[in-house]
């Protein structure tokens, strides 16, 4: 073996193919749609160069900076839930009766497709027959909303059933990395008189707060460029009250049949992507990790 990883054409011939992939599906595909970025084209016809003019509409565009909004709040609000899934996670990992029932009744809608789940919503938030208003009827609410009609509530309304989707993923990850602490670290704090929020906040955090940053940038980043649910269920209505960057780019590059613009709008969303994760790792660097055996 240490002949063979010695040989640099041997390591050549086994990077190849994944160096290929990772070529033809990602880097080359961007660099692509950065240059549709600088065109005029329809997506069937000639392509006419017009260089950073779309860029500049782009920044002009009320629509666009509407979408980029929502999206900034869908980061906020999935970071902020992620306080709550490691909470969740805490109560999972420690002795307590039907754990592992409760971990895979939180896994079920990540294996739901999010049409499936985009319906389910829909029909809970039907204003006449879905589950939310008619509870709010027996409650004594005598006109509940039209929570996906008004603008004024559905960009909220939809935020629920996304963090929801992925509640099970986080609480995983963060189950995983508890469980995998020691549990003489947790048995020594304890003897030395640690209550149970000690333990979790000054033994156990600490010791799993790489994946807490990991999973701040899968959240921060997937909610920047999150498409699948809002569009099955708003399509980004009404009157573009739940927009996000992603539905935006698909409206104008397959709707309005400008990819030139389209493709703008996509590099940018990398852009920013790029720029959040940088600002995420640059704000969660420490100098020393903590080790433990």
């Amino acid at each position: 073996m240490d002949k063979v990883m010695s040989n640099k054409w041997a390591i050549a011939l086994y990077v190849l193919p994944a160096l290929v992939l990772i070529l033809g599906l990602i880097y080359i595909p961007i660099a692509m749609t950065g240059y549709y970025g600088l065109t005029e084209w329809n997506g069937i016809g000639a392509q006419k160069w017009i260089g950073f003019d779309n860029y500049s509409a782009l920044l002009q565009d009320s629509v666009f900076w509407k979408s980029a909004l929502h999206s900034l709040l869908l980061a906020a609000f999935s970071c902020v839930s992620l306080l709550l899934y490691l909470i969740v996670a805490l109560i999972l990992s420690g002795r307590i009766k039907g754990a592992n029932l409760l971990r895979k009744i939180y896994l079920i809608p990540m294996l739901l497709s999010s049409v499936a789940i985009a319906q389910l919503w829909l029909k809970i938030f039907h204003p006449t027959n879905g589950v939310l208003n008619s509870v709010l009827v027996s409650l004594g609410f005598d006109n509940p909303p039209a929570w996906l009609a008004d603008t004024s509530l559905v960009l909220y309304a939809i935020f629920i059933p996304i963090l929801w989707q992925y509640a099970g993923f986080y609480i995983l990850i963060y189950y995983a990395a508890l469980k995998n602490i020691p549990s003489s670290l947790e048995e020594a704090a304890r003897i030395d008189g640690a209550n149970a929020w000690q333990i979790a906040f000054r033994v156990k955090l600490p010791l799993i707060m790489e994946v807490i940053k990991v999973t701040i940038v899968l959240a921060f980043v997937g909610s920047l460029k999150y498409f699948d649910l809002i569009y099955v269920m708003t399509d980004g209505g009404p009157n573009n009250s739940s927009e996000v960057i992603a539905s935006y780019m698909y409206h104008k590059a397959f709707k309005a049949f400008d990819f030139g613009y389209g493709s703008a709008v996509g590099f940018f969303l990398l852009v920013v992507c790029l720029v959040a994760t940088w600002l995420i790792r640059r704000a969660t660097a420490t100098k020393d990790s903590i080790q433990y055996s």
